[in-house]
């Protein structure tokens, strides 16, 4: 054990075995894994090995990783409910399994929820940096939520990891050891990656060339995760583009690509200026060596990064984001197929309203314009109305630039004959007859010149 000078004392007495802290979890209790590369590792496995004495505790978490120990239990239905803030593919695929679940929110509500509740978590459990002399454990890429959780649960309980890396320059990003029930020294696991083998399509590449030719100088920006936004990364990196910000919910691979390559130092920032501003992050290992102790960034909670007002007030924003689909009332869906579950809200709709009542900001929605099935028939994205069960995930009050392979287009303004007509000319060419006579089956059809 490392030397903590007059916290070697407290770090002494509230230093546990994963075994032992997790004796105070009772059945039908909650419990709080914490956010993405800080879900813990020792204590879940410890949590599992007692699978037969529990019944009914409910777990919370967001964006897996890697499979839980709880997740491989005998008949895991009966003993634990995973419920999630965000879902990676490990908790959709989960979801057939019948004890994974996921709680609608706004991402940037989450932690008003918490110290709002009157239920709150009985114990809080995650992965953190060891402890710094002044006596804070970090809570590494995973600002998130977490003081919420900590300040509102019964017990906290932190799992050091050596590996985990030390995530400076905001606020609420770690926890004083007072504030810390009990301590287990973990197994510390390489930090679990995300979207390293990522690759983008011909698409990604089209898609990204239209957005990037819409950026400036001094632009201030936010990429969700997957090939596309990491081709805009790529692109942006070998471009002439400079004085570029950062404020995002999640911080990606692309950000490191594009700050070595000169092009990010944050100086024509309202706000944070000369700081990259994320809750989150979770890339490859090149991310995590580049954010540890790197005081050029900001983590801060995600009631701040995500805060409509916060993202409005800084001149310039580009929102760039994903969606599943998209119908010719311009709803965006981003969330679901149907009634299949793919991931949650997150802050899409916290930046699509932010970036455009920015000075000089612009939000694009992106997808491909068709997508084929697993018995490889194609299928649009942009359809009349959106699949029954499929969920709006951005309004289409709020919808700035849609874009596909087959061109941007910006639907701010245009009544609902010129939007259908504007959406169905980004659609795949052979959809586009039968989407203009759904179209007029809907009474939203009026044919002009620029079809």
């Amino acid at each position: 054990m490392k030397k903590y000078g007059v916290f070697e004392k407290e770090y002494k007495e509230k230093l546990v075995t994963a075994d032992e802290a997790v004796k105070v979890i009772k059945s039908g209790g909650w419990v709080d894994y914490g956010w993405t590369t800080g879900i813990p590792v020792s204590l879940d496995k410890a949590l599992a090995a007692r699978a037969d004495e529990l019944t009914n505790v409910n777990v919370r978490g967001g964006v897996l990783l890697w499979v839980p120990e709880i997740f491989k239990v005998k008949d895991a239905g009966k003993h634990f409910t995973w419920n999630s803030w965000h879902m990676s593919g490990i908790e959709r695929k989960a979801i057939n399994q019948g004890f994974v679940y996921y709680a609608p929110i706004r991402y940037s509500e989450v932690p008003r929820y918490y110290r709002d509740s009157t239920c709150p978590p009985d114990a809080a459990m995650f992965q953190v940096t060891p402890m710094d002399k002044n006596g804070y454990f970090n809570f590494g890429p995973n600002a998130s939520h977490l003081a919420a959780v900590c300040e509102t649960s019964k017990k906290v309980i932190v799992e050091v990891n050596e590996n985990m890396p030390r995530c400076l320059g905001g606020f609420e990003n770690d926890v004083h050891i007072s504030n810390v029930d009990m301590i287990v020294e973990g197994e510390n696991p390489p930090i679990g990656e995300m979207g390293g083998n990522a690759v983008p399509t011909d698409v990604d590449k089209i898609v990204a060339n239209l957005i990037v030719g819409e950026i400036q100088n001094g632009a201030c920006l936010q990429l969700g995760i997957g090939g596309m936004p990491n081709e805009v990364g790529s692109l942006i990196a070998k471009s002439d583009l400079k004085d570029l910000g950062v404020h995002s919910e999640m911080y990606v691979d692309a950000y490191v690509d594009m700050a070595k390559a000169g092009k990010i130092n944050g100086s024509k920032k309202n706000i944070d200026r000369f700081r990259q501003t994320y809750t989150f992050a979770a890339g490859t290992k090149k991310l995590y060596d580049y954010i540890d102790d790197n005081p050029e960034l900001m983590s801060a909670p995600v009631d701040y990064v995500n805060d409509i007002r916060v993202i409005s007030s800084i001149d310039n924003l580009v929102s760039i984001n994903n969606c599943v689909e998209v119908d010719l009332f311009g709803q965006i869906n981003s969330e679901t197929a149907g009634l299949k579950h793919i991931s949650g809200s997150g802050g899409q709709q916290d930046f699509v309203l932010g970036a455009y009542l920015s000075k000089g900001g612009k939000s694009f929605i992106c997808c491909s314009s068709t997508y084929k099935t697993r018995d490889g028939h194609v299928k649009s994205r942009i359809l009349p109305t959106l699949e029954t069960g499929s969920v709006v995930t951005a309004t289409r009050t709020n919808l700035h630039y849609l874009v596909t392979e087959y061109g941007m287009v910006n639907l701010k303004g245009l009544s609902a004959w010129q939007r259908a007509e504007a959406i169905i000319s980004v659609a795949h060419p052979d959809f586009r007859e039968q989407l203009i006579k759904e179209a007029e089956k809907m009474k939203i059809w009026r044919r002009s010149n620029k079809l």
